[in-house]
């Protein structure tokens, strides 16, 4: 059977479930909506300030409009931030004090964050340096949240427990939106002083809410990711509690500017419609999910999540098992991509993450994981991580090449 019968095959079957995404499409532009509504958004907001980026009304309005939407007190929306990363940072670093632990409760975290607590490198100002401590807890040997073990896990001196939503690098279902309630729930049951911090990145509107609206004090994520609609150019956004979102922007900028400064430098219109155009930006990704899992799960790969069980990011893993299958695979969607098709992906560094990596991102946005791309680590079980996609199909035309490209797994031949 070729590549392209294959497809078919997955598309007939994924329609009811394609029809379901449509529904949650649906719900989640009409919260959108209404919070466009509620606070009278006008093209008035398009403009912005140079300088200081003082008494910037766009950029205020939609604080409160994010904010809105996800259900917190507060939002800071800011092309400063350089990624998703850096969000997360800056609101690490608003929360901690020497002394205080950090605690991640789904084991280990993305390979990005690891400099930035400390588990890696020195001389960085990493949270250790700054007499920060760490401390995770596994996860169980079925890739689920210990939950036996975090009904006793606060310590005294538990000033933050971090969430990460996605699965990142790792073998596991990412957590949805009841994981993070219930983990919130239990938290503060020991302690209601500590904060429960979550990295939403590639979780936004994936949901009928986001951890905010189910308790989580503050979150952060990135713009080139769900929430930018494809089209932002830049930044990222922290959430939650007001005073733990001005936290995080004095660490962005300054203490005494923390959210009252940065320009837009033009980009208010582009936030503004990145986040109108993210439910259904969202929405295709998830539908190019399905698709992936449907097609390789058919092949014989194992896949992550499989391809009838819902989702709760726009990551799809397939374990390929081999560095070459990972090449072959990321050369295809690159070469099926709208820019830089002609580039050849090599396995190279970069910068925050321990191996090396292949990437395939022919994108608009250098570096969107909502657009189209695919990546991964060349380690040990050799497992390629699809990302995002503006519409499912132009993902089905480039999955006709990959499948090609890697054919079957070895054993099953």
């Amino acid at each position: 059977m070729d590549s392209s019968t294959k497809l078919r095959q997955a598309e007939q079957a994924l329609i009811p479930i394609f029809s379901g995404i449509d529904s949650q499409v649906k719900e989640n532009l009409k919260r959108v909506l209404a919070a466009y509504r509620n606070h009278r958004v006008g093209v008035h907001h398009f403009s912005s300030v140079s300088g200081y980026g003082h008494d910037d009304l766009g950029r205020q309005v939609l604080d409160r409009v994010f904010a809105e939407i996800v259900g917190a007190e507060a939002a800071a929306v800011r092309v400063q931030f350089v990624s998703g990363t850096h969000a997360i940072a800056s609101a690490l670093y608003g929360v901690l004090r020497p002394g205080d632990e950090m605690l991640a409760v789904a084991g280990a975290p993305y390979d990005t964050l690891e400099e930035v607590i400390g588990l890696r490198g020195s001389g960085q100002g990493s949270l250790k340096e700054f007499g920060i401590s760490y401390r995770q807890l596994e996860l169980t040997p079925e890739g689920t949240i210990d939950w036996n073990r975090l009904q006793h896990a606060i310590d005294s001196n538990t000033r933050l427990v971090s969430i990460q939503r996605s699965c990142g690098y790792s073998w596991r279902p990412s957590l949805e939106i009841a994981d993070i309630e219930k983990i919130v729930h239990i938290v503060k049951q020991q302690n209601p002083d500590t904060v429960c911090f979550v990295d939403n990145c590639y979780g936004e509107f994936v949901e009928d809410r986001e951890p905010t609206a189910v308790g989580a004090d503050l979150m952060a994520g990135s713009l080139i990711k769900n929430p930018g609609g494809t089209i932002v150019t830049a930044g990222g956004y922290v959430a939650g509690r007001a005073d733990l979102v001005e936290a995080a922007a004095c660490r962005l900028t300054a203490p005494g500017i923390g959210s009252f400064g940065g320009a837009t430098f033009d980009q208010n219109r582009l936030l503004f419609q990145g986040l109108f155009l993210a439910p259904q930006m969202v929405g295709e990704a998830v539908k190019g999910n399905h698709l992936t899992a449907y097609v390789f799960e058919q092949l014989g790969y194992p896949v992550n999540p499989r391809p009838m069980e819902p989702r709760r990011d726009v990551i799809q893993a397939i374990k390929l098992g081999s560095p070459e299958k990972i090449i072959a695979f990321c050369r295809s969607i690159q070469q099926h991509s709208p820019i830089g098709s002609y580039l050849d992906p090599v396995p190279g560094e970069m910068h925050g993450y321990e191996s090396e990596l292949v990437m395939a991102g022919g994108t608009f946005i250098d570096g969107s994981t909502s657009e189209f791309s695919a990546d991964g680590p060349l380690r040990e079980p050799y497992v390629v991580f699809c990302q995002g996609g503006t519409h499912w199909t132009h993902v089905a035309i480039a999955l006709e090449a990959a499948i090609e490209a890697v054919g079957e797994p070895i054993a099953s031949r």
